[in-house]
């Protein structure tokens, strides 16, 4: 890595620390201008961004990357309104920033107060995906964190531009526009100086494939709020009701497979009606998903048998971020747990059962971000859980889990207000 680059990264931390102090003091009102006005910057400078994006796509393509990828990358009118329509609902949402958590009095008579506090400046390291750079920065902002973006070389293009309408958008409600960073370097050690850059950056957030996380968790000095992988399964019960069953996993694989709330694997109880087994699977195959079954799937089902992929071990790992689904048919509710316990990433899984006391079995059962009964894991998304946005969705358990809104990127500090006290 050139030193002269080394240097920039350096510099570009130091501008985001300086910011954050600046952000740390902003009040609600300043904070929300601001995410208005880049949403009004965005729809400014739509023809710009997607030209941008066009040349992303473009060398995607000539790269040779998949369908699913190219569906991460791509940006239209309508994506860039669901951002500008983002960023509206973020400024709508009340500012953690501030919020009491909870306050005493001891018996001496000191005053302790819980305050949220913003985290400080964020390093964000991504891939493809160039929404990610409009909604990390925007619940950045709105929290009074700066924040240091490292998106992929595909997305560059799109990134720069998007980054310029944020910049702008700063400077035009009179903020530091330093608090927004985009790092440009293609080299991948970059992403090392941001991570062990600990007296400059407070948290870093990976959101990408497998490979990209565990390249953060290892290399990182700096803390990591982490980011997981969605291997997500659907278990249709014995008691489930045929048409949600359908609905369900058909949005749950084909609405938008390249995104890691879409389901991977399809549980199916052997108790359920064979019949409605077999139109289950048909239905899929009609819909163009590739089906990976294991033994008894097929044994079970003998004239979709030729149609029927074998399924290797890999399979019930394997995130596929294409139209695939894994299939396995497993004799009981525990098994279908046991299934999940040993393959699952603790990110979203799904039950289909008309029996109360058997959803809530699995619900109490799974460990995962989250847990649906008789609903699509592709609900799991900040957007739809009402924060407005989200900066990735987590699948550790410490500090945050789920769709990370806004409060999952402050901390707390404790006011204490005495008169005079000594100990």
């Amino acid at each position: 890595m050139e030193q002269l680059i080394k240097e920039q990264t350096l510099e570009q931390m130091k501008r985001a620390k300086q910011a954050s102090r600046r952000l740390s003091l902003l009040t609600q009102k300043e904070k929300d201008r601001a995410l208005y006005e880049i949403g009004k910057q965005l729809l400014q400078s739509q023809e710009t961004i997607l030209a941008a994006n066009q040349q992303d796509l473009m060398r995607a393509e000539q790269d040779g990357q998949p369908a699913s990828y190219l569906d991460r990358l791509r940006l239209t009118p309508e994506r860039l309104q669901d951002l500008v329509d983002s960023l509206h609902q973020l400024a709508e949402q009340t500012d953690p920033v501030g919020e009491v958590i909870t306050s005493w009095t001891r018996p001496n008579g000191l005053i302790i107060e819980q305050v949220r506090v913003p985290l400080g400046v964020i390093g964000m390291v991504y891939e493809a995906r160039p929404n990610v750079t409009v909604d990390a920065a925007a619940i950045a902002l709105k929290t009074g964190n700066a924040i240091v973006l490292r998106g992929s070389r595909s997305a560059l293009e799109s990134n720069l531009a998007l980054t310029a309408c944020i910049r702008q958008a700063l400077t035009e409600t009179g903020l530091p526009e330093e608090a927004v960073q985009y790092l440009p370097y293609p080299d991948h050690a970059v992403v090392d100086v941001l991570c062990t850059a600990n007296a400059l950056i407070d948290v870093i957030i990976p959101r990408g494939g497998a490979n990209l996380i565990q390249r953060v968790l290892r290399t990182s000095t700096v803390p990591v709020l982490e980011t997981g992988v969605g291997n997500c399964h659907v278990f249709i019960d014995k008691t489930a009701a045929y048409d949600m069953a359908e609905a369900i996993i058909l949005n749950a694989k084909t609405s938008r497979p390249g995104v890691c709330n879409a389901a991977e694997t399809l549980l199916l109880h052997k108790d359920w009606p064979q019949e409605q087994q077999a139109a289950l699977l048909s239905r899929l195959l009609t819909a163009g998903i590739a089906l990976r079954a294991c033994e008894k799937t097929r044994t079970l089902h003998p004239e979709l048998a030729e149609r029927l992929a074998i399924a290797s071990p890999e399979d019930w790992d394997t995130e596929y971020l294409e139209l695939t689904l894994a299939v396995r048919t497993v004799d009981s509710l525990d098994d279908a747990l046991e299934h999940i316990s040993i393959h699952g990433t603790g990110h979203s899984e799904a039950i289909i059962a008309e029996d109360a006391q058997r959803a809530q079995r699995f619900l109490s059962g799974v460990d995962a971000a989250a847990v649906y009964h008789n609903a699509s894991t592709r609900f799991t998304d900040g957007g739809e859980f009402g924060f407005g946005a989200e900066i990735g969705i987590s699948t550790q358990k410490l500090h945050a889990r789920g769709p990370m809104g806004l409060i999952a990127i402050t901390t707390s500090k404790y006011l204490v207000r005495g008169s005079g006290q000594i100990r």
